[in-house]
């Protein structure tokens, strides 16, 4: 996601994620889903559960679901823009607000806040009956287009931060149940500090293999180490994910999202972002079908049986380009309809942000903010027979 510079970050006080009744209803409702700890996670059988017996999935993964079923998750908002402060009532609020619940709650793992694993907020979701969605996100601060002090993909490489990554692979290890995880978020957008723009941009003699760019070379030597090291100190229970943006940015052939592919052995799934407009200031707008077509032929050929998310889709209420409700209406059309056969889940991006000191550049994609885009979730997810709201485990394949 392209965020517009942060010239404010919004006060809770001023600008609060939830309305009062949102709130109350959070309240009640983390109440009765701590009652119901894990009560609807799947297990090795590959059917939901409601009675799980939690030590029967200690080392389970989470598995694609059954054939015409198709995965909702969702990240539920928070309040500084940072991704990694998500609550239980966020959550709570929108699966109230769309009358469905989710199979995954997606967000971020910021290393300049910490670089442990987020053990208390992927607690909780798992109590919700919900998978964690790891963003790991090593980066130095959460402003976007700069280059990285910290967390280069060489110093990764290098080894730098292993002594982190096992520890945070132990974690995971030690919480025992599904986790997905993704490292690298949109690699082709140049907003993110690990797109290869910052680390050798189109450049062949720098690192590795002559006929191939650094700047994404260098990202899939990153994303492996990643990937190795943790999988080394036994996290089996994640499944990994690759995540580009649907448009390659900047559209030149070194930055094209295949050459950042790291390889089948180290990705078990591949989610895209596809976004309608961001800001209200926005003027132009792609709608979702639009944008999936064109990156779900590539990914025929690049990885033609690996399973694919619609990992990040939103739009925001106020852009003369895109009313919010019409775009998310055709988009969860498209989705729920099969257009697209490999796609086995989606998440809406819940969020909404200051863009400047006017009100009303302000970013809204929630969809408890507005009444006609709560409509259409309910109504399409309601009369969707694919709509799957809880994760289906599976043992880890020996």
């Amino acid at each position: 996601m392209i965020r517009q510079p942060f010239l404010k970050r919004t006060n809770p006080a001023t600008l609060s994620t939830q309305p009062l009744g949102d709130r109350l209803f959070s309240m009640v409702a983390g109440l009765v889903l701590g009652a119901f700890l894990l009560t609807t996670l799947g297990h090795a059988e590959d059917k939901p559960d409601t009675q799980p017996d939690l030590a029967r999935f200690r080392q389970g993964i989470l598995a694609p679901p059954h054939e015409e079923k198709i995965y909702h998750g969702v990240y539920p908002g928070g309040l500084t823009g940072e991704e990694d402060d998500i609550t239980a009532q966020d959550l709570a609020s929108y699966e109230e607000t769309v009358g469905k619940k989710v199979a995954w709650v997606y967000f971020s793992n910021n290393w300049f806040k910490s670089r442990e694993f987020p053990e208390q907020t992927a607690d909780w979701i798992r109590e919700s009956g919900a998978v964690p969605f790891i963003r790991l996100m090593l980066r130095s601060t959460a402003e976007q287009k700069r280059k990285e002090k910290v967390f280069t993909l060489q110093a990764i490489i290098d080894g730098d931060f292993d002594a982190d990554l096992k520890r945070w692979g132990q974690a995971a290890h030690r919480f025992g149940t599904p986790l997905l995880v993704e490292y690298g978020t949109e690699c082709n957008g140049e907003w993110f500090p690990w797109n290869g723009r910052w680390h050798g941009g189109s450049q062949t003699n720098g690192f590795g293999d002559a006929t191939k760019p650094d700047g994404p070379e260098r990202f899939v030597a990153a994303y492996r180490h990643i990937v190795q090291t943790i999988r080394g100190e036994g996290a089996t229970n994640i499944t990994w994910v690759f995540h580009p943006d649907a448009n390659d940015n900047p559209d030149k052939e070194w930055n094209h999202f295949e050459n950042y592919y790291p390889g089948n052995d180290v990705v078990d799934w591949i989610g895209i972002s596809a976004y309608g407009p961001q800001t209200p200031k926005e003027t132009e707008s792609e709608s979702l079908r639009q944008m999936v077509d064109s990156a779900y032929a590539r990914l025929d050929k690049l990885a033609p049986n690996k399973p694919v998310l619609v990992l990040e889709f939103g739009c925001t209420a106020g852009s003369p380009a895109a009313r919010s409700d019409e775009w998310a209406q055709a988009a969860l059309h498209d989705i729920l309809t099969n257009r697209w056969p490999r796609v086995i889940g989606f998440s809406w991006w819940n969020e909404r942000w200051e863009n400047d000191d006017n009100p009303s550049h302000n970013t809204t994609m929630r969809v408890q903010d507005t009444p006609a885009l709560a409509d259409v979730f309910r109504w399409e997810l309601a009369d969707s027979t694919r709509v799957l709201e809880r994760p289906i485990c599976r043992d880890i394949d020996p």
